[in-house]
């Protein structure tokens, strides 16, 4: 599966006035392409950033969205205004143990390797980070995107609430500094965000 992201920074009321506008405006016309299996934003109250993601069952589907979704990231700029960013993505690692809900939270992890050691921090955190998380109270999800010509890489992990997510914050810092050099990647940033809409159709473990 294949992920477009698109980061707009600096404007706090596009979290809640532009997460109901992603959900009643966005989603209707996602759901009516083919290929279309998700879109999940992600909100930072503190800076005002938020990460809209839509997941794509192969990488022709998403290249095949381009053209009606980016008008849409147009009126949403030119309605709420701030900087945007894109991003296409590889989903390398999905796994959802539980449905995450209302003042859901998560942990936002971006990662840099070699682009010839991508498979090898894959594995990695496959074998070393997820049986981990796994074990995490109120653990509900994550997802690992890659993009293999540059190295990049961010993880997602959700979580039931705020709570949960602050409760294992010290925790997840020693297994990333754990996992990094087996994994080979440079940690470019963490940071703690609200989940403030998911709408999944993907299947549980990728």
């Amino acid at each position: 599966m294949y992920a477009r992201s698109t980061t707009i920074r600096g404007v706090p009321k596009a979290l809640d006035e532009g997460a109901r506008w992603v959900r009643d405006e966005v989603l209707p016309v996602l759901q009516e392409m083919d290929g279309f299996v998700g879109l999940s934003m992600l909100g930072e109250r503190e800076t005002g950033r938020s990460i809209i993601t839509s997941a794509w069952r192969d990488e022709e589907s998403m290249r095949a969205s381009e053209p009606r979704m980016h008008p849409m990231r147009e009126r949403f700029q030119q309605t709420f205004g701030g900087e945007l960013e894109v991003e296409e993505w590889e989903i390398a690692v999905l796994h959802r143990a539980r449905q995450t809900g209302d003042g859901a939270a998560a942990a936002v992890v971006r990662t840099r390797t070699d682009p010839g050691r991508v498979d090898q921090a894959l594995d990695v955190f496959r074998r070393d980070v997820m049986p981990q998380l796994e074990e995490r109270p109120g653990f509900c999800s994550v997802s690992l995107m890659v993009n293999r010509q540059s190295g990049r890489m961010w993880g997602v992990t959700a979580y039931e609430n705020r709570e949960s997510l602050e409760r294992v914050r010290q925790e997840a810092e020693r297994a990333r500094q754990a996992a990094a050099p087996g994994m080979g990647v440079e940690v470019l940033e963490v940071a703690e965000m609200e989940l403030l809409l998911a709408h999944l159709r993907v299947p549980e473990t990728v």
